[in-house]
């Protein structure tokens, strides 16, 4: 068995969902932050081979999903997911359908429902 970590960056540019999402993820998962897109794609460019990037809908410049179209055209090979408060809008289901994101997990997040997408990806 493996005992390196899988790497998931995750971008929000809020440092309380920054925070949490860190403290809940970090036993299991070697945890990246970035508090906006440009950011993350920095991240990205140092760690290209990151497997699982995992993204807030609305930040200020750059939204969730023109951030994860950006991370799709570099890094085809990475999963990427948008985590939001929001309901479903077109906008999403249709990132969905372009398979720019895997699915979208609902603010407040459930520990349970991101570890099952993100093994599901995984394999």
């Amino acid at each position: 068995m493996n005992n390196d970590k899988i790497t998931i960056l995750y971008v929000d540019d809020e440092p309380i969902n920054l925070m949490l999402f860190e403290l809940n993820f970090k036993s299991k998962y070697n945890i990246l932050i970035a508090e906006n897109a440009h950011e993350g794609t920095k991240i990205l460019k140092n760690n290209p081979s990151i497997p699982i990037v995992i993204s807030d809908l609305k930040m200020p410049e750059i939204n969730g999903i023109t951030f994860l179209k950006n991370v799709k055209s570099s890094y085809p090979k990475c999963s990427c997911f948008l985590l939001t408060g929001f309901d479903i809008t077109p906008e999403i289901q249709e990132a969905i359908e372009e398979k720019i994101i895997i699915k979208y997990l609902s603010k407040p997040f459930i520990t349970k429902e991101i570890i099952e997408a993100i093994e599901t990806a995984l394999n």
